[in-house]
């Protein structure tokens, strides 16, 4: 509702025949708005002029280019995990700061670019207006379109300002962008590119081309002997190679049960012991928390983030909490020394589920083809 009453609304018909100018006039008359000050910011084509238009056009270029650096980086930086000692690693390390980086500069840039185009660029003004309340007639709103379009011309965004209105849609153009490669990244990498041999499925665990088995270690590198665990214990061991101490995907808790325990065996993992020892790994398959808090009595193995609970007693399937698979079992065996050694690699995927969990290799009840 018009908060001047004096004022004569037109009819729809007389709306359309008015001019943008003076539906803006029309709307600042119903809305009872007193223009105290107004007038451009600088004289148009002067030197201060071109200067606010340098300034807020470089924020806006300044956000499309780190809009385009983030889709480039999120597209064709180097994403494979790689280990700590391994060359390429400080690529790979970089690479989720640099998305970050950049996309969180995009936001940043455009929305200084914003708050400079409104006090740099928009003309200036001080108005007065009386409030009111319920919503606005149709010429009103109209009106209020009219006095915003009004302003843009005024201000010449459009018609003269051509850096300006370039950079304006090379930053929000890239700002969406980088909003939608993340949903789309999905589709352009595909993590199933080397099948088995895909990151998801392949631990350091996996036996060297040559055949070569990997020892069970402790965190200092020492191999793992039979005869180094107590019956009822559990030790915390790790790949015996370089950096598989710090694989976020490696830490296995190696069980010594005692003999006269019953343990069940899943469907595919049979043999996968070496006599009254199991490994399993150490990372939880709801989020990836370590598993670590072993009860020897009850065979529970709790994980301390959110309380899941799996039982060493039943093939580690999980009997408590959010996690819904069971820990992966690494298969075990001695090599000539007498050290232990993984037979293979996992044949389940590691970790939190996945979507396409399931779908190739099947976890559920067959092992994983061996490519190692």
């Amino acid at each position: 509702m018009s908060a001047n009453k004096n004022v004569q609304i037109p009819s729809d018909d007389e709306l359309k025949k008015m001019s943008v100018e003076e539906r803006a006039a029309l709307g600042m008359a119903m809305d009872g708005v007193e223009l105290a000050e107004w007038g451009p910011r600088y004289v148009a084509g002067s030197p201060a002029d071109k200067r606010a238009e340098r300034q807020v056009a470089f924020w806006f270029l300044l956000a499309g280019a780190l809009a385009v650096a983030f889709i480039v980086i999120f597209i064709w930086w180097p994403w494979q995990f790689v280990n700590y000692d391994d060359p390429g690693q400080l690529m790979y390390a970089l690479y989720t700061p640099l998305i970050g980086l950049t996309l969180g500069g995009c936001i940043l840039a455009f929305g200084i670019g914003v708050v400079a185009l409104a006090k740099k660029i928009m003309p200036h003004e001080v108005a007065i207006q009386q409030r009111h309340q319920g919503m606005s007639p149709e010429a009103d709103r109209q009106s209020l379109a009219a006095e915003l379009v009004d302003v843009g011309d005024k201000a010449g965004l459009v018609k003269r300002r051509g850096v300006l209105k370039g950079s304006l849609v090379l930053a929000g153009g890239g700002l969406g962008l980088a909003a939608v490669v993340p949903v789309l990244g999905g589709f352009i990498k595909n993590p199933w590119a080397e099948r088995a041999d895909s990151p998801l499925w392949v631990t350091p665990w996996k036996p060297a081309a040559d055949g070569t088995r990997v020892r069970l270690t402790q965190i200092d590198g020492t191999p793992v002997r039979p005869t180094d665990l107590e019956a009822g214990s559990m030790a915390t061991v790790f790949p015996g190679v370089p950096g598989g101490a710090k694989a976020s995907d490696a830490a296995v808790m190696l069980f010594r049960v005692r003999s006269d325990q019953q343990i069940l065996i899943r469907d595919g993992q049979q043999g996968f012991q070496f006599g009254d020892y199991y490994a399993y790994s150490k990372i939880c398959t709801h989020v990836g928390c370590p598993v670590s808090l072993y009860e020897q009595q009850t065979g529970r193995v709790l994980c301390p983030c959110h309380q899941s609970q799996f039982d060493l007693y039943a093939g580690m399937n999980p009997v408590f909490g959010p996690a819904t698979r069971p820990l992966p079992q690494l298969p075990l065996e001695l090599d000539d020394e007498g050290y232990f050694v993984a037979r293979s690699d996992f044949v389940e995927a590691v970790g939190p589920g996945f979507w396409e969990n399931g779908k190739f290799p099947a976890w559920y009840e067959e092992p994983k083809e061996a490519t190692g």
